[in-house]
C-alpha cells in the first residue's frame, strides 16, 4: 500500500525485504531539550513546535525510517490531568503536523499511542466505550495531521491494546503496530499484566494489528530473547525497539549505560532472526539510531 505520496509505503518496503529503522527516545530528548519534571509532553506540541521538529529532524539525519509522534500521553485521561483534555485532536494533530514538517522524502511518521493508565472496568472505572473513543480520535487526528501508521506502544494488559488496534484500524487507513513490555522474572518473561510475548503475538495479531512486537522495559540481550520466542511463533512481521540498558541513579540523575556500539551488535543478531524494524527506547540517542543502521545496512 503507498503512502499518501504515491511512494511505497511500510508495509511495501518490508513485503520487497527491507528492514526498517525507528527513531530513539522521545522522552530523554524533549528532557534535554526544556521539559520541566512532571510538565506534560504533549503540551510542547503547542507551546515549542520548534523542538518537536527539531526532535524528528534530528532523527530522521541519524537514519530513522520513522519517526514518532510526540504523542505517547495523548489520550484523554492523561491530558485531563494537566487540563488539556479537550484539546486532544488539536495536540495529536500537532504532533503529526510536525514530524511530517520533517520528514524527507520516502520517510514515515507514526502516531504514538501510550497506556492510559487506567484499568476497564471491573477493575477499574475506565469502560472499553470511553478507551476506544479516546484511541479512535488520537488515530483520526494523526492521520489528519499526516502520519502514516500509528505505534500502539508500551502496553502491559491485552484488552486496552487490542481495542486501540481496533479503534486504529476501524477509523483510519494507517498501518498499525502494537508493542508490549515484559518484564523477566523466576517464570519468564511477562507484562506487568500477566501476558507472555507468545500470547502477545497472537492477541495483538488477533486484534487487526498489521506489525506487533516488544519495546521499553530490557536492555538489548534481554530483548534479543523475547524476539526469538516472538519469531518462534509468527512469520509476520515484528518490531522491536529497546532500551539502552535499564535505568541507573547516579548522583539523583537517571543513566541508560548501554554504548551504540554494544547495542549495534546485537541489533544485528535481531536483523537476522529478522526481526522487521529496529529501532531505541528509552535512552537511546541519535548516536544509537546511527550505529544500528551501519551495523544493519552495513
Amino acid at each position: 500500500m503507498a503512502d499518501k505520496n504515491g511512494t511505497p509505503g511500510i508495509l511495501d518496503r518490508l513485503a520487497a525485504g527491507e528492514t526498517l529503522f525507528f527513531d530513539g527516545a522521545t522522552g530523554t530528548y524533549l528532557q534535554n531539550h526544556g521539559l520541566e519534571p512532571g510538565g506534560s509532553p504533549e503540551l510542547m506540541n503547542a507551546d515549542n513546535p520548534d523542538v518537536i521538529r527539531q526532535m524528528a529532524a534530528h532523527y530522521f539525519d541519524a537514519g530513522s525510517d520513522i519517526v514518532l509522534t510526540n504523542s505517547f500521553g495523548g489520550n484523554r485521561f492523561m491530558l485531563e490531568r494537566y487540563g488539556a483534555g479537550d484539546r486532544l485532536f488539536e495536540l495529536n494533530k500537532l504532533a503529526a503536523e510536525h514530524a511530517r514538517a520533517a520528514a524527507p522524502e520516502g520517510k514515515y511518521v507514526a502516531g504514538s499511542i501510550g497506556p492510559t493508565g487506567e484499568f476497564i472496568e471491573p477493575l477499574g472505572t475506565a469502560t472499553e466505550d470511553e478507551l476506544y473513543e479516546t484511541f479512535s480520535e488520537m488515530s483520526r487526528a494523526f492521520d489528519a495531521g499526516g502520519a502514516d501508521a500509528v505505534m500502539i506502544e508500551t502496553q502491559l494488559a491485552l484488552d486496552e491494546a487490542s481495542i486501540a488496534v481496533r479503534a486504529a484500524k476501524e477509523t483510519t487507513d494507517l498501518v498499525v503496530m502494537s508493542t508490549m513490555v515484559f518484564d523477566k522474572g523466576p517464570r519468564g518473561y511477562f507484562t506487568m499484566m500477566g501476558v507472555t510475548p507468545e500470547q502477545a503475538v497472537e492477541g495483538l495479531q488477533e486484534a487487526g494489528s498489521d506489525i506487533v512486537g516488544t519495546n521499553c522495559g530490557n536492555g538489548i540481550e534481554r530483548m534479543v530473547e523475547i524476539a526469538a520466542r516472538m519469531r518462534a511463533v509468527t512469520d509476520k512481521y515484528l518490531v522491536v525497539q529497546s532500551n539502552a540498558g535499564l535505568p541507573v541513579i547516579k548522583n539523583g540523575e537517571t543513566l541508560y549505560l548501554e554504548s551504540p556500539e554494544f547495542m549495534a551488535k546485537h541489533y544485528k543478531e535481531l536483523a537476522e532472526l529478522p526481526i522487521n524494524i529496529l529501532g531505541g527506547c528509552c535512552g537511546t540517542t541519535a548516536d544509537h539510531i546511527r550505529e544500528l543502521v551501519k551495523s544493519v545496512r552495513g
